[in-house]
């Protein structure tokens, strides 16, 4: 009877003992789940584990998040908004820069971030880049266009708008739990994940070599617009416009000490107000001369010459994409860029619409290609100074993209990188880093002066690299990289964009080389 009674309780205690073991088990597994590892077995998390540099990061954010449940368990309390798993450390981007965590892994160094930018922040930095100077270039693409340039201009509107959406959506894939993670960072990444496994590099070269043309090509364009404005503003002073872009750029030789797009954010939220002036002043004449409106003078016709170097204006006036990677990396809540996007571009269309119409009725077929040019001479000083002003805030935006893009690729790839870090230990810049952030002012400012017809070469780069940043590469890739979550419909709108995009591309190249090669056979001056 005493064996029988040592026999259930042994068996109970056995029991209670393999229950307790389960259930430990299965908490850390939970736990594990959560932080978001996966088995070695899964092929999903092997493919991941390939990813070298595009993994660490990924792991770093998880390292992260033990962190700081390790502080808010240990201390009893917290300050709030605790991280809940990688994907939500990836979706809000509150971790550590992945430059800094690959320099250290310790606790003050992973809790280090850089300053990040609110969605009003982000949505003024976009609508600097989307009401640019070729705004004023737009009551051009009407006299060549008619209604049919007027509705390029939401059409463009629409299009851009939503390849950029698509663009960041490649950024992200879903992990076993159906969350999406932010496995990519940047518009080189992207493309690397389309050529791989074959060509694993190949994609990111080629945007590389894009973006920079588009970047650098854009500063130098500020720069000539800032002395030709200023000279045509001070015709009588004895300065010449290459005196002037000299002056112009030794005003923004303080752009090689941005370090994030914080201070970027600054500038164009007073560039933005500088543009709005400019429109207010332009309509305000327009609305005075109201009664002598030629409406009769819009009509649905397009010249098949000119009109192609109107769609260049118009789609180059929303060329944003090259930007959409860092801004929504750098925002506080990366899940308000849908939003943003939309009341940027619903914005650009409505005021671009308004302000190319009511140009184009004032001046009809005397409409010039910059509009200030129409005004009369009292007039255009003003507006034109504050044109220079807008020219001279927009500058940093561009600018600090193309540094980034220069750094990330020769200098922080990794041990790939062709040449040393441009940040110390502690973040700061070095000295040689300084140093070519200002070689680079200094070069746009040469290009500037002593690259002839630069109207008409901006014009072949946009069509070039404008086109295929925005219209061809966004819909390629994200029929790559989702093709089997795609719905129908999607599939249409990226195959379509992507035909309109290479035939816009193709026609603005060709008439582009036609207005060049005239320039040089006839000698036109700039």
């Amino acid at each position: 009877m005493a064996t029988l009674i040592r026999g259930k309780l042994s068996n109970k205690l056995s029991n209670a003992a393999t229950a307790v073991s389960n259930k430990s088990q299965a908490k850390v597994s939970g736990m594990f789940a959560r932080m978001g590892f996966q088995a070695a077995t899964d092929e999903e998390a092997l493919g991941f584990a390939a990813c070298d540099d595009l993994d660490y990061d990924h792991r770093q954010g998880m390292q992260m998040d033990i962190l700081t449940s390790d502080e808010k368990g240990g201390e009893g309390s917290g300050d709030g908004g605790a991280l809940d798993g990688d994907s939500h450390y990836q979706r809000d981007g509150t971790g550590p820069s992945p430059s800094a965590s690959k320099d250290g892994g310790s606790t003050n160094e992973l809790s280090e971030v850089k300053p990040k930018i609110t969605a009003w922040e982000a949505g003024w930095n976009v609508t600097n880049a989307i009401q640019g100077m070729f705004v004023l270039g737009l009551p051009y693409a009407i006299l060549h266009g008619g209604y049919l340039g007027l509705f390029l201009i939401i059409f463009a509107a629409v299009v851009c708008c939503y390849t950029g959406k698509i663009l960041i959506a490649c950024l992200y894939e879903e992990d076993e739990d159906g969350q999406l993670v932010r496995v990519r960072d940047s518009y080189v990444d992207i493309a690397n994940a389309c050529c791989a496994p074959r060509f694993p590099s190949l994609g990111g070269h080629i945007v590389n070599v894009a973006q920079i043309i588009e970047l650098v090509m854009t500063c130098i364009l500020y720069v000539v617009v800032s002395g030709n404005l200023m000279y045509n503003s001070f015709p009588n002073m004895p300065i010449s416009q290459k005196s002037w872009a000299i002056i112009a750029t030794a005003a923004l030789l303080p752009c090689a000490f941005l370090k994030n797009l914080k201070a970027v954010s600054k500038f164009s939220l007073l560039c933005t107000l500088a543009h709005f002036i400019i429109n207010i002043l332009v309509i305000a004449y327009c609305l005075s001369r109201a009664r002598d409106w030629a409406w009769d003078k819009v009509k649905f016709y397009i010249d098949v010459k000119k009109f192609p170097i109107s769609i260049g204006i118009i789609v180059f006036s929303y060329t944003s994409q090259i930007f959409l990677p860092s801004l929504e990396g750098n925002m506080q809540k990366p899940s308000e860029f849908h939003c943003m996007m939309n009341w940027t571009h619903i914005a650009a269309c409505i005021l671009k619409g308004l302000f190319a119409l009511v140009a184009y009725l004032t001046w009809a077929d005397a409409t010039k290609e910059v509009i200030t040019d129409n005004l009369p001479s009292g007039i255009r000083a003003v507006v034109n100074i504050f044109l220079v002003a807008k020219a001279l805030l927009s500058y940093p935006l561009p600018f600090f993209a193309a540094v980034e893009v220069l750094e990330k690729s020769f200098f922080q790839d990794g041990g790939r990188a062709f040449f040393p870090d441009c940040y110390g230990v502690d973040g700061r810049l070095k000295s040689w880093g300084l140093t070519l952030r200002c070689s680079l002012v200094v070069f746009t400012l040469l290009m500037a002066i002593y690259v002839p017809h630069f109207a008409l070469l901006m014009g072949l780069t946009g069509s070039l690299t404008g086109a295929g940043l925005c219209f061809l590469l966004p819909s390629l890739f994200h029929l790559k990289l989702l093709w089997r979550k795609l719905l129908w419909h999607q599939v249409f709108f990226d195959v379509a964009i992507f035909v309109i995009g290479g035939i816009c591309s193709i026609s603005g190249f060709i008439h582009s080389m036609e207005g060049l090669i005239e320039a040089f056979k006839y000698n036109i001056p700039e």
